[in-house]
């Protein structure tokens, strides 16, 4: 059987989604690729639109309005993918605009979803279901890294989990449809 080809997309306002979207990719010899929204710098780290107590304010009013943002086309094509794993920050208890904005782009081409989330304190169960619902399918694991696990030095610990969850299922789920 061979190795099922492995996505990770993610959104990252500040750098740690995508700290932990880089540490996840590596672990699984995935291929990366942080989702971009229409005209921000590919160059830059971080969205300029989002740096600051504007672009704060910008983030927490789409994400209780629930407005996915208008983002570019993906580099790499969801669907020649066994499994895309999403990563978002978690914005007043919700996913990012910009996830929101990929995955219901993308939903008909996701084979199998993983997800996971970074966040300051509480959300993460309302967001990872609005990811699910979004989607259209059930993940196949997913995990959450808040703010207190990133001081604490437990994130490598949960992203190696979360990795080893994803590896399991997926080997269950191959060998399934091989059988079919």
């Amino acid at each position: 059987m061979p190795a099922a080809r492995v996505l990770v997309v993610y959104f990252s306002r500040s750098g740690t989604t995508a700290r932990l979207a880089s540490m996840l990719a590596g672990m699984l010899h995935a291929d990366l690729e942080a989702i971009r929204e229409s005209g921000a710098d590919p160059d830059a780290e971080r969205n300029g639109a989002r740096k600051g107590a504007r672009g704060y304010l910008r983030s927490l009013i789409e994400a209780v309005r629930q407005r996915p943002a208008a983002i570019e086309p993906p580099v790499h094509d969801p669907a020649a993918y066994d499994v895309v794993i999403v990563g978002s920050p978690v914005w007043a208890r919700s996913v990012s605009s910009p996830v929101r904005a990929w995955l219901v782009a993308h939903r008909a081409s996701l084979k199998h979803v993983a997800f996971f989330c970074s966040l300051g304190g509480s959300g993460a169960a309302n967001a990872l279901d609005q990811m699910r619902v979004l989607a259209g399918k059930p993940p196949v694991a997913q995990c959450e890294v808040t703010a207190s696990d990133l001081h604490a030095g437990k994130d490598q610990r949960l992203i190696a989990e979360f990795a080893q969850r994803i590896g399991q299922r997926l080997t269950v789920l191959d060998t399934v449809e091989w059988t079919l």
